[in-house]
């Protein structure tokens, strides 16, 4: 059994990718996209047919609202192939806007509705700021799943519990990124690999409080930059994965173990943990790699939006 197949026995493997012709390979139970993915696919020659297809049916739409249908273009492509879910992600430029999240989200989920795709099989993708917590509480209460992105702090995976949002993205590779270069010539790789890795420590301290606490939020580990970060989280909920490290677990044999476990968490000795908007935002301020790492992504998402936006423009 490869460490592919191993892993699928106590993790849900998610592709994390736009580019759906590369699916069938790894068989994932679900997907997610962004605006980066989406970027990244329109680019290929494979995709070009597709963006012009959209492009030509809603000549003369608004803008966002054509955006809005090439990504559930691709996330019907997508859903074609999967058993499962595709998360689909609101414009990062509305990450500090809760309203217009909320309202966004709705439209996206209208847009799958009128393709004949139930809402079950679609979660939101919302950044985690306060903002975009508070819409996707909405959202939840009027039916519509959502999944929590550019998460990076213990707080932000707490206050999305308590707003009872169906699935969190904790970050593992960008919050290794960031200590790894915030301790420069120090950082010694091979002490902070695997189970010391500070990405894998973030997500087995979100898990173990959700599982210990009977928090229903699914935790689906994202952002991965080796197998060994992957195999040390072995037993989340879902682990969202890049085609690449996919091959690579494909192309591995060696042994794999479950390193997660709810029933283990539920023995911890662990205290319970709240927060309003006043604390969530001062706790998130202290954490100075979540503040710093959720503005970077949020403005990465944003630009890779505008890029897409510019693509769209010239095919008109």
């Amino acid at each position: 059994m490869n460490q592919l197949d191993a892993l699928k026995q106590f993790t849900t493997v998610v592709a994390d990718t736009g580019d759906f012709k590369q699916l069938d390979a790894f068989k994932p139970q679900d997907a997610t996209t962004n605006p980066s993915l989406i970027l990244k696919a329109v680019q290929k020659p494979d995709y070009q047919p597709l963006l012009a297809d959209t492009i030509s049916k809603f000549r003369g739409r608004a803008l966002d609202e054509t955006m809005d249908r090439l990504l559930v273009r691709f996330g019907c492509e997508i859903l074609s192939i999967i058993p499962g879910r595709v998360s689909t992600e609101v414009d990062a430029r509305l990450s500090f806007d809760s309203n217009a999240t909320f309202t966004r989200g709705e439209r996206i989920i209208e847009l799958y509705e009128a393709e004949g795709i139930h809402i079950d099989r679609v979660l939101i993708k919302v950044a985690a700021t306060w903002e975009g917590i508070e819409a996707a509480r909405r959202l939840e209460d009027r039916g519509i799943h959502t999944n929590l992105t550019l998460l990076f702090s213990f707080c932000q995976a707490v206050a999305c519990g308590q707003a009872k949002v169906q699935l969190i993205s904790p970050f593992v590779g960008r919050i290794y990124d960031w200590y790894k270069k915030s301790g420069g010539a120090a950082w010694n790789e091979a002490a902070k690999s695997g189970a010391n890795d500070p990405g894998v420590q973030s997500v087995r301290e979100i898990y173990n409080h959700y599982k210990h606490f009977g928090i229903a939020t699914e935790v689906m580990g994202a952002s991965f930059r080796n197998i060994g970060q992957i195999t040390a989280l072995a037993g989340c909920d879902l682990l969202t994965i890049s085609p690449e490290l996919l091959a690579q677990l494909a192309a591995s044999d060696a042994p794999l173990q479950r390193a997660l476990d709810a029933k283990a968490a539920q023995a911890l000795d662990l205290s319970a943990a709240n927060f309003d908007e006043v604390t969530f935002r001062y706790a998130l301020n202290e954490d100075a790699m979540a503040t710093e790492k959720l503005a970077e992504g949020i403005r990465a998402f944003a630009a890779d939006a505008v890029k897409l936006e510019q693509l769209m423009l010239a095919a008109a």
